[in-house]
């Protein structure tokens, strides 16, 4: 699992462990973790030019010893000072070991820039003096390692109201942070390396699944077994204008754990259903979950049947597309909704721009109010309990991006549902798995969403050897 903390939390372990460590030694072993990442991220160190900007943070003296262990090294380390309040031992550290004090004019010849302007208290957006610098680094293309977390972005929700930095690696200390997992201050981080600096830290409000979760979490039949107890998903999707999403969704659906499946919709879908997967039990029966919305709309929502499916308590369901504003306002618990942003904009009324800007705050929200699970879909996936809890999906590929994906996801999720896995860690381990299935597909080049479902298969294989 990759747990992300909030501030406070990091803050608190810190400080407990300082307690009992001579002082100074935590920095040290963040400056020496991170020298090392800067080193092979150049490829070398010896004639390497290196800049760091300093602000009068921890992170500027996590830079300034970092960069004095590079100087003994034989690199080349400048130091531009942001701030009257520089780490003054880490400072005197630098030029102990033959780096100097410079300015902005150094950094159009740097190998690379190290971003010690802010640490993890920081407030979003950069001050004038830090953005200018920011700004002429990007200007000449000169890459940017930052420290802890890119300085600009906010480190607890992930959210980039204001000008911040856009770093090629980001170097974190003890554990992620939620900024390095959630977009869109996520796309700003680059790829983030953790080093372990020894914290005893709390539980994470914040997680990523990994393979082994996933391998841990997916329901695998036994020798006793049957088509029953694997379980049994009810699909109420597509309609006469849409029936390719009973197809896809049904595709999706068989590409999980379920043992059977059954479809309740028009006849003529039912048909389009039977011809791709004749396995398929049409009607009504007892089923262990449901799965319903896919290619439905208000015009072609069956009214009465959607609100006796939904309305049973003791069933899990996963509603997606047209469902979701047709959802009863009431109906909480054992409840996953699907949305992408335009149609959580649609729901709660924010606009969709001020809902991609704050995916963790809008999910999180929605989860709260309505006391069931959000899987807000995007480059990022984000899926929130009601009690503020979170998993965010830490694969992805734009591919995806294709008519009908969405409906794959959703058959899938409901298999894992019908399986017995709870709502939450059902929404996670299907996004992680569709992912998964979307940059298997699209090995190749582009994708439709039948090659999606068509690659979960052997997703899933290869995550349960």
């Amino acid at each position: 699992m990759r747990r992300a903390h909030t501030v406070e939390q990091v803050r608190t372990a810190e400080a407990e462990l300082m307690a009992k460590l001579p002082e100074g030694t935590l920095m040290q072993r963040a400056a020496g973790g991170l020298a090392v990442a800067i080193g092979n991220f150049l490829g070398r160190t010896y004639g390497a030019r290196v800049v760091l900007l300093i602000g009068s943070g921890d992170n500027g003296g996590d830079a300034l010893y970092a960069g004095a262990r590079l100087a003994r090294r034989g690199a080349q380390v400048i130091a531009v000072l942001l701030s009257d309040h520089a780490h003054a031992e880490g400072l005197t550290a630098l030029q102990a070991a033959g780096g100097r004090v410079g300015s902005t004019d150094d950094i159009p010849a740097a190998d690379v820039v190290v971003d010690g302007i802010v640490g993890i208290g920081g407030r979003p957006g950069l001050r004038s003096e830090a953005l200018a610098a920011v700004t002429l680094a990007a200007d000449h293309q000169v890459p940017i390692v930052a420290v802890d977390t890119p300085s600009g972005v906010d480190v607890d929700t992930g959210e980039t109201p204001e000008p911040h930095v856009h770093a090629a690696l980001t170097v974190t200390f003890g554990t992620h942070k939620i900024c390095h997992l959630v977009d869109p201050a996520a796309s700003a981080c680059g790829p983030v390396h953790l080093i372990d600096i020894g914290l005893d830290l709390p539980d994470a409000p914040v997680q990523s699944l990994q393979p082994d979760d996933v391998r841990a979490l997916y329901p695998i039949p036994d020798t006793h077994s049957d088509k029953y107890s694997r379980g049994v998903l009810g699909l109420i999707a597509g309609s006469t204008q849409y029936p390719g999403a009973a197809v896809i969704a049904t595709t999706g659906a068989l590409a999980g754990p379920l043992g059977m499946l059954r479809y309740v919709g028009p006849d003529a879908v039912a048909s389009a259903v039977l011809a791709v997967h004749p396995e398929v039990v049409v009607g009504e029966g007892r089923v262990q979950a449901w799965a319903v919305g896919s290619g439905l709309s208000d015009e072609t929502l069956d009214r009465e049947l959607f609100d006796r499916v939904t309305q049973q308590q003791d069933l899990p369901v996963v509603v997606d597309a047209g469902g979701i504003t047709a959802l009863d306002a009431d109906r909480a618990g054992y409840v996953v909704i699907t949305p992408h942003a335009g149609e959580l904009s649609q729901l709660i009324g924010v606009p969709r721009e001020e809902i991609e800007a704050r995916r963790l705050h809008y999910a999180r929200e929605v989860a709260e109010d309505r006391q069931l699970v959000v899987l807000l879909k995007g480059a990022t996936t984000v899926v929130a309990a009601p009690d503020g809890s979170a998993y965010v999906n830490p694969i992805a590929t734009p591919w995806l991006a294709t008519a009908g994906s969405g409906d794959v996801l959703a058959g899938l999720l409901g298999s894992l549902l019908a399986g017995g896995v709870p709502e939450f860690e059902a929404a996670a381990v299907a996004a992680y798995l569709h992912a998964a299935a979307g940059q298997l597909a699209a090995a190749d080049g582009p994708i439709t969403a039948m090659k999606v479902a068509a690659a979960l298969p052997e997703v899933t294989r290869q995550i349960l050897l």
